[in-house]
């Protein structure tokens, strides 16, 4: 007699099935495939098959309500002995990789040195380090140098630099441009095989064939011919422009860069590197597929402005291993692209500072504004990765990193605005203030004497015989409340519903805050109130401060000492 119910056990198996097949297809979990799956590895409930369809219903209504960063996180706690869901603890937002095996996986960070390090290669490269560590796999940090008149030695160490402050850790390092020859190698196979040819016409002959879908007559050329011209070009017997490799594709192809697109090209810019050893160099696709092949990468995860089909055809014509492609929109934030074509400009008229301006969306700018790099990791984790344009808003980013400074803080006063405020009556008070409320940071001792200085803005509204208390001090009686206001001490014990205000004594500092905001208003219109300084003093103990520290000024916000004098809030 057939059971007419499920058990737990069985209850589970299903719900790992609906779980896996979401995670695997975009938060989506068809019913089919989990009746399927949950059939082939459980024949012996073949038997009760309409009670698995329509428990496999229901659990892929449940999982499919949930958001794909939930379907990931509940996959990992309640089945990490699942094939592909062994994340460490901690580890949210990511879904498991496909057809990833732990110990054979290989990822790589390919950022091209032609500007500086972006939020956005951060998120990218945070998304390949988890996964490297979740399978145990290998990572290359490979710089894709390959066009001698973008490449700075700068950029290349911008992105070390920032690597390094993600605490991100590269198994290998190498440049692109270090294997010209195995890439040569390659270039040469596919002419040997057919699949590629030399071709003289000019750049708008070639625009124009592409747009007909007609072939040029270089197409044809004999096999001695194009090694011939091969051979001149490794020789640097042909001025830039003269001769370009071209991979033979399908000109009727709806995909127009699959139309005879270009492999190699001459360039005769030095390499910052390699000087002018190297005049013909490889398009980005071909070096791509040769790169991948040689560091065993077995996951490309990499932002979707990069198309994937030329490079599965050199790969498919190269007798390549088949890789794994995810690919994800990008991390475009709210205010502050990432293009160099908007960026530059600023830098080049000084709208800006320089790429580490505050407001930039650089490392160095996340950097210098206060961002600490566990926000970063924490963030790309909440947000995962999807297909789909996002754009997102930095208010997200800065809780996070609030809430990460929050307990490693010192407070300090900061009165902005200060305006002078005397107090009769007040006694004379060595006070001894703790750096934070909760954490044993140190305290500092400050002298009073009834002479302070307070924000105007936090007197405005307190009328004449009003009552503020000035923090971890004592209470204070309006008495004047003109452009020089005064008070009278007014006990010390804690009044409810009283304001409380920041101060600083006659021995204190002159500081500025910068504040930084979104570099641009709706589509490439600069925001020009996008920066905002903030004058004000800083009690004494800011003079122990060193260049990189962060501290909370309160009710105002977490800042972090710049240079002497100037300090950046973190927002």
């Amino acid at each position: 007699m057939v059971a007419d119910s499920l058990d737990e056990a069985d209850l589970a198996v299903i719900e790992e099935a609906a779980l896996r097949n979401a995670v695997k297809h975009d938060g989506k979990a068809e019913v089919g495939a989990v009746v399927g799956r949950v059939l082939a590895s459980r024949p012996e409930l073949k038997a009760k098959a309409g009670l698995v369809s329509k428990e496999s219903a229901a659990a892929a209504r449940r999982v499919n309500a949930l958001a794909p960063t939930e379907q990931a996180k509940l996959l990992a706690e309640r089945y990490p002995d699942a094939e592909g869901s062994k994340q460490k603890q901690g580890r949210v937002g990511l879904p498991p990789l496909p057809n990833a095996v732990a110990g054979k996986t290989g990822f790589r960070l390919p950022p091209e040195p032609s500007g500086y390090m972006t939020v956005g290669h951060a998120m990218a490269f945070t998304i390949n380090y988890l996964y490297k560590e979740q399978y145990d796999g290998e990572l290359w940090l490979r710089f894709e140098d390959t066009n001698p008149r973008k490449v700075q030695q700068r950029y290349y160490e911008s992105f070390r630099r920032g690597i390094a402050w993600l605490g991100i850790k590269c198994d290998h390092e190498k440049n692109v441009s270090d294997d010209m020859e195995a890439i040569y190698g390659s270039g040469k196979e596919l002419i040997e095989q057919g699949n590629a040819y030399a071709c003289s016409c000019d750049e708008a002959k070639v625009k124009r064939l592409r747009f007909d879908g007609t072939p040029c007559e270089h197409r044809d050329t004999p096999l001695e011919a194009n090694l011939r011209v091969w051979e001149e070009l490794l020789a640097k017997k042909h001025k830039e422009g003269s001769y370009v490799i071209r991979f033979k594709g399908d000109m009727q192809s709806p995909n127009y860069s699959l139309r005879d697109t270009n492999l190699f090209r001459i360039i005769s810019q030095p390499h910052p590197l390699t000087g002018d050893r190297y005049t013909l160099w490889p398009t980005y696709d071909l070096a791509n597929a040769v790169e991948d092949e040689m560091c065993g990468i077995t996951h490309v995860l990499r932002s979707s402005e990069f198309r994937n089909e030329l490079q599965q055809l050199l790969r498919d014509a190269l007798r390549f291993r088949k890789l794994e492609v995810i690919q994800f929109s990008r991390f475009n934030f709210k205010g502050t692209p990432v293009s160099k074509r908007l960026l530059r400009p600023l830098v080049e008229k000084k709208v800006v500072s320089g790429w580490d301006d505050p407001r930039m969306p650089t490392v160095d700018g996340l950097r210098r504004r206060g961002i600490v790099p566990e926000a970063i990791r924490e963030f790309t984790l909440q947000v995962g990765y999807t297909k789909t344009e996002h754009e997102y808003d930095w208010s997200l980013l800065l809780s996070l990193n609030r809430k990460l400074l929050d307990p490693v803080s010192k407070r300090l006063f900061f009165v902005p605005d200060p305006t002078p405020l005397e107090v009769d009556d007040a006694p004379k008070k060595e006070v001894d203030l703790s750096f934070h409320p909760q954490k044993d940071m140190g305290s500092r001792v400050i002298e009073t004497a009834g002479e302070f200085f307070v924000s105007a803005g936090d007197l405005k509204g307190i009328p004449e015989g009003g009552v503020f208390r000035l923090m971890d001090l004592y209470n204070v009686q309006v008495t004047s409340a003109g452009p020089r206001p005064k008070g009278k001490y007014a006990g010390e014990e804690l009044l409810a519903n009283t304001r409380k205000f920041q101060w600083v004594t006659k021995e204190h500092q002159q500081i500025q805050v910068t504040v930084p905001g979104e570099l641009f208003l709706e589509g490439d219109v600069y925001n020009d109130q996008s920066l905002k300084e903030v004058n004000g003093y800083a009690e004494a103990a800011v003079s122990a401060l060193k260049v990189g520290d962060i501290v909370q000024f309160p009710r105002f916000g977490f800042c972090r000492y710049d240079s002497p004098g100037h300090f950046i809030m973190t927002g």
